[in-house]
């Protein structure tokens, strides 16, 4: 996996980003930004626009836990055919189904009245959630399938150019088409965002990489298709350990994020300092963090760029303590800001590529909603009940302190990982085969 590294140049990371497999991978990523986005923010803001109390308008954010539990249902996209529509193949049928879902759950989410009825508007972003985490999984499971393994890295990248570009955009023009038409002509206009994953998938056509469910007339063969994706994970040599380091990686990071606002706004940062820095630095920040990723995970590897990421990542925590206690500091904002942001960017492009990589073909779509469920739920739960208390608790140098520390773990269970050779024994074969190179075991 790390072979070859030697002889690659720079510009070996930069052409991969104007292939077929990556370009696809933007617009599949435009797709998926698109749905959290109208239950997010936009909701916030819908509902806020008119005139719902504030205790019910947090209450949606319940809406997001259906993104936590895709992996679920999420067998169904690798084992069942689809009537009619599935002569186009299981990925493109799918993506066609799930996208003209996600259209019909955010044309019914354009169509309630919050006024009128809150819990068929409650009911509406429930149904947003389930559809658009469904078109996640297919999205996820076609862009691991339609990339080869040395793409991975920028594909992930060009995935998440374009989730960033989906979801603000998809905010933004909803903000400015309800201003002139109302809020239901904003959400039947961000519906078309489902079109650039549906239009992908029809121009690129099935991927050369999935392996097909075959034919399954027993019931005992029907039921495997639910668990047989979980035992294929759990049953390689340190899946403990692999599914461990999904868990905390991120955990540092996550605690630093959830109140970043809590400190800003303690160390008396105006509105307009905050948008500049955080929103305007910290969004093209980002966005160039992705580039660079694509290129490290090119010139480095799957090993060593995954490995400088977190050390990065934890590294940025430190800088907001730096921060705390330095004070009220334009520039020490824009710098910290700066290096956080590149830093999860590269550090969103290599982690996505190991996890994508992780997945065994024959149950993409299944193994990858078990991986990035498992990713999130410690942040999502574990980490936002607890940030508050500790900064009230030791403090917000403390708590940074503290937050780059935590980090740590993640940071030396991947290197001891990488060191004992689990990182190479973990991959699946969306990791090490190439199209039309599909067998039915793992690759040597």
């Amino acid at each position: 996996m790390e072979s070859g590294v030697s002889s690659r140049t720079w510009w070996d990371g930069v052409r991969p980003y104007v292939e077929r497999g990556p370009l696809a991978a933007f617009a599949l990523g435009i797709s998926s930004g698109f749905p959290y986005s109208m239950i997010a923010a936009t909701l916030t803001t819908r509902l806020a626009q008119s005139g719902i109390d504030k205790k019910t308008v947090t209450a949606f954010s319940l809406a997001f836990l259906v993104y936590n539990l895709k992996f679920l249902w999420a067998w169904m996209v690798d084992g069942v055919r689809l009537p009619v529509i599935g002569r186009l193949g299981q990925r493109v049928s799918w993506l066609l189904f799930t996208g003209v879902l996600v259209m019909a759950a955010v044309t019914n989410l354009a169509l309630v009245d919050p006024t009128a009825s809150i819990a068929a508007t409650a009911t509406a972003a429930i149904l947003v959630g389930v559809a658009g985490s469904t078109f996640d999984i297919v999205i996820d499971a076609y862009r691991i399938e339609i990339l080869e393994p040395r793409q991975l890295g920028v594909g992930s990248g060009m995935s998440q150019y374009g989730w960033r570009i989906g979801s603000a955009g998809a905010g933004a023009l909803a903000l400015i088409v309800a201003a002139r038409h109302g809020w239901t002509w904003a959400y039947l206009a961000c519906a078309l965002l489902a079109l650039p994953a549906i239009l992908a998938g029809l121009t690129l056509g099935e991927p050369r990489r999935y392996r097909e469910p075959g034919e399954r007339r027993r019931i005992g063969e029907a039921v495997a298709v639910i668990w047989r994706p979980f035992v294929e994970f759990f049953q390689r040599p340190g899946a403990s350990v692999i599914l461990l380091f999904i868990l905390i990686h991120k955990i540092g990071d996550t605690l630093g994020q959830l109140v970043l606002r809590l400190l800003l706004d303690d160390m008396k940062y105006s509105n307009d300092e905050i948008a500049l820095y955080d929103v305007g630095i910290g969004f093209w920040a980002f966005l160039i963090g992705i580039f660079i990723g694509g290129a490290l995970y090119a010139r480095l590897g799957l090993k060593k760029s995954v490995l400088l990421s977190l050390i990065l990542m934890a590294a940025s925590n430190a800088a907001f303590a730096l921060l705390a206690a330095a004070g009220h500091s334009n520039s020490g904002l824009a710098a910290a800001m700066l290096f956080e942001n590149i830093a999860s960017g590269i550090g969103g492009v290599t982690i996505v590529a190991y996890f994508s990589a992780l997945c065994d073909l024959r149950f993409t779509a299944a193994q990858y909603a078990l991986i990035s469920a498992a990713a999130s739920v410690v942040g999502r739960i574990l980490t936002g009940a607890t940030a508050g208390a500790l900064v009230e608790s030791v403090g917000f140098v403390n708590f940074y302190i503290l937050t780059t520390v935590i980090a740590l773990p993640g940071v030396l269970l991947f290197w001891w990982m990488s060191r004992s050779g689990l990182v190479d024994r973990s991959v699946g074969t969306a990791g090490t085969e190439g199209p039309g190179d599909a067998r039915d075991g793992v690759s040597p």
